[in-house]
């Protein structure tokens, strides 16, 4: 029998590595084929810590960051979001990002098909990685299961505070159908449309941080502003859980972004030092940029310094050395201050806990700069083979076609969740919380 094999080569024929990275999603179907133990433990703890990110680290941030009465909502909309989106992963969802039915022609460019609720699919059941090591198939399914669920609950963040509950149940199975599925299938997956361009994402630049972040502004614009913003002052009720979400975040990144490799190897290692490095340079710059504008360094700003250097890493996680990493950080915690700081005020929208602002222009600043970080001239690993202007061109088109798929799907699902029961609580729920109204439970007593 005979396996696909995704090679570490870029544009040229040199480590593909850097072109798809994050997933392989071929089933090796040689009965040889036996899992490596470590690299099979690696995926599994990976797996683990990317959930990790989801709950505790991603619902203590957001919930944090709202006002107290909001608290409990905002945490268990990241919490049933991402336990739906793990279900619909294992019904359909995998088949469409990484089946086993390559579809000819253009429809092979958006889907795979094939192994719906995984069949086929057993303890037995081994996935490729970049060379000629395999994991698990079910570790594999799995750590791509966290992926899809992180990222739907990574848009909550511009919907706090007054989208209906029942309307982010019906919102989601939509929104990953026609929207996630099919990014993650054009980027990672061979026969993808992004993937056979040549895109470099090594974990999810574009796939789930820029997806993410203008899929939540699209909402924004749908359910419109929160009652009283901006004139009333909204600051978040505790700034000591979006810390310690922030912190469980980062240390679960590890996972998301050196998890990416497949593989303990030394693009794992690759990637962690990146991981490091470039969030403790935005996490600095943020404050920096603080004082410079005549505030306080904040812990508010060291968080969302934090989370914009981690996101704009993602895509270059394995694709880039560290000083290009530290760079990379920098550039993109000015770019994100000046979206939630201004750019967010002159347009009115209302991105509650700033998903566009840090993930979309983030996931931006990364894609993009992945291009140049990638170049040997900054110590990337990129031999040269793909010119600079080249890539830039690539990754630019890629992260248009993310924004317009991303953009277009999220109007289309929103629309029709708001057409058959609403998006937004009534007035009297907002008013009193959506703690007590959708869930009939307080925070604190």
């Amino acid at each position: 029998m005979i396996r696909k094999t995704l090679y570490r080569a870029g544009a040229a024929g040199a480590a593909l590595f850097a072109a798809a990275p994050a997933f392989a999603q071929e089933a090796v179907e040689a009965a040889a084929a036996v899992p490596n133990p470590g690299n099979n433990a690696w995926m599994m703890t990976s797996t683990v810590l990317v959930l990790m990110m989801i709950l505790p680290g991603l619902a203590l941030f957001y919930g944090g960051l709202t006002r107290q009465k909001n608290m409990l909502s905002t945490m268990t909309q990241v919490g049933a979001t991402a336990a739906l989106a793990m279900l619909i992963w294992v019904m359909w969802g995998y088949s469409l990002a990484f089946g086993d039915t390559t579809y000819e022609g253009t429809l092979g460019l958006f889907i795979s098909g094939g192994s719906y609720f995984l069949a086929g699919t057993d303890a037995s059941s081994t996935a490729a990685t970049f060379t000629d090591e395999v994991i698990s198939k079910y570790v594999f399914i799995s750590f791509q299961m966290t992926f899809a669920a992180i990222t739907a609950a990574l848009i909550l963040g511009a919907t706090a505070e007054r989208m209906k509950f029942s309307a982010l149940m019906a919102f989601v199975p939509i929104w990953l159908t026609i929207v996630y599925f099919p990014i993650a299938h054009m980027v990672w997956a061979g026969g993808g449309l992004l993937f056979e361009d040549g895109a470099l994402d090594f974990a999810g630049g574009t796939v789930v941080h820029i997806n993410a972040g203008i899929s939540g502004l699209v909402l924004a614009y749908l359910l419109g502003k929160r009652r009283g913003y901006p004139a009333e002052p909204m600051p978040p009720h505790s700034m000591t859980l979006t810390m310690v979400g922030t912190g469980l975040l980062w240390v679960g990144w590890f996972g998301f972004n050196a998890g990416s490799a497949l593989e303990a190897d030394g693009f794992a290692g690759l990637a962690m030092i990146n991981t490091f490095v470039a969030t403790a340079a935005a996490a600095l710059t943020w404050m920096v940029i603080e004082r410079l504008a005549g505030h306080k360094g904040s812990a508010l700003g060291f968080c969302s310094g934090v989370i914009a250097g981690l996101v704009a890493v993602t895509p270059a996680a394995g694709n880039s050395g560290p000083f290009g990493a530290i760079l990379l950080g920098i550039v993109s915690s000015i770019v994100c201050y000046l979206a939630v700081a201004k750019m967010k005020a002159k347009f009115g929208y209302d991105d509650a806990l700033d998903a566009f602002g840090i993930h979309g222009v983030g996931g931006i600043v990364g894609a993009i700069g992945t291009a140049i970080v990638y170049q040997p001239f900054l110590g990337g690993p990129g031999d040269g083979s793909t010119a600079l202007g080249a890539q830039l061109g690539i990754q630019t088109f890629g992260v248009i076609v993310t924004i317009v798929w991303a953009a277009l799907g999220t109007l289309v699902a929103g629309l029709i969740v708001k057409a058959l029961i609403g998006l937004r609580v009534s007035e009297e729920t907002e008013v009193d919380g959506l703690d007590i109204s959708e869930h009939g439970e307080r925070a604190y007593n």
